[in-house]
């Protein structure tokens, strides 16, 4: 299994393969997928070395699937990356803004572009399954007064023109992405640690659990809560904070962490993606 291989969710010219390229490089393989339990699968079988994994977007918050299926795989964060989100109305010869009817995209990406609509109201909103897929489907199908909302490189890789970029609401409008490995690897610098844990539901249980982080002056940077199957009303607890599974003070947290918890498993040691 080469190691530059990539699994990520949607087509070719996707978000999640421009973040794949910035992480690993303009060669990487990079090796599309239709669901996010598949790019996960890909590397759990060993047919991918990587997958890319959005975790959260500044706009529409986390991505609950994935927290989930980073439970579910004995996979390991070994990077991340923040990606600059930019919207660009996409159309094939024949179709320009005044003759337009329908634009198609991921409904994320609609949702995020709701000026555009609100200027535009005769244009209908399309949902589809992926944003580079809707340019691919586009290109094959070619329907009068039809567009898709993409990236830059998913018009590039399936022929398409720009007919307006920057159509999202926001322009700081960042996805963070996880890349994800069989192979445990902590890099030189990683300074970031991300956990999951279950506490056991008697009072004060997760005032114990962040007392950890707060005795020892470790800097928090996300948390999020999931409903732990199977025990209704009962959660896994999702925390990212600053540090190194190195540095005794995260260690000594991680070990009194143990002691409260009734689940403790680190998803990863890895360098923090710069925040813009």
């Amino acid at each position: 299994m080469p190691k530059d291989t990539v699994a990520i969710q949607g087509e070719r010219g996707a978000f999640s393969e421009e973040a794949a390229r910035q992480l690993l490089g303009r060669s990487a393989q990079v090796r599309p997928k239709e669901s996010f339990g598949a790019i996960f699968d890909s590397v759990s079988t060993g047919e991918c070395y990587y997958c890319l994994a959005p975790i959260e977007n500044t706009l529409a918050g986390s991505v609950y699937e994935n927290y989930d299926l980073l439970l579910e795989h004995q996979l390991h964060i070994v990077a991340e990356i923040n990606l600059r989100i930019a919207h660009n109305l996409i159309a094939f010869p024949g179709t320009s803004i005044g003759n337009l009817r329908q634009v198609y995209s991921h409904p994320v990406a609609l949702a995020q572009c709701g000026e555009f609509f609100e200027r535009h109201p005769r244009i209908e909103k399309v949902p589809y399954y992926d944003t580079a897929g809707s340019v691919k489907m586009l290109a094959e199908k070619r329907p009068r007064g039809a567009a898709a909302i993409a990236s830059r490189v998913a018009a590039s890789v399936y022929g398409g023109r720009i007919l307006k970029s920057h159509l999202e609401d926001h322009r700081k409008n960042y996805t963070r992405f996880l890349l994800l490995s069989r192979t445990r690897k902590i890099a030189a610098g990683s300074n970031k640690v991300s956990i999951a844990f279950a506490t056991r539901n008697v009072p004060g249980a997760l005032f114990k659990c962040m007392g950890v982080f707060a005795l020892r002056d470790i800097n928090l940077t996300k948390m999020e809560s999931r409903p732990l199957r199977g025990h209704p009303w009962e959660y896994f607890f999702y925390v990212d904070f600053t540090g190194s599974v190195r540095e005794r003070k995260c260690q000594n947290a991680l070990d009194h962490l143990a002691e409260v918890t009734s689940f403790l498993r680190v998803l990863g040691c890895y360098k923090s993606a710069t925040r813009h």
